[in-house]
């Protein structure tokens, strides 16, 4: 008889180990694919950033020609 409760007490945590483990690869891809939309984001932000003072190095250019 403890056999058999042994057993199915195995069973069951050997069921809730498989869930346990696709639950944590799933939330593992859902980090991932976040981390990489940040990466994304953060590229666009910088590309961004980098146009603005491209912009404003110029304005400073041309003033600087204008008021000589």
């Amino acid at each position: 008889m403890n056999r058999v409760v042994f057993l199915v007490a195995a069973v069951a945590l050997a069921g809730c180990s498989v869930e346990t483990a696709t639950t944590a690869a799933t939330a593992a891809a859902a980090k991932k694919q976040e981390l990489e939309q940040g990466k994304k984001t953060l590229n666009q932000a910088q590309q961004k950033i980098d146009q603005a003072m491209d912009r404003l190095q110029q304005s400073q250019k041309t003033r600087e020609s204008a008021s000589q």
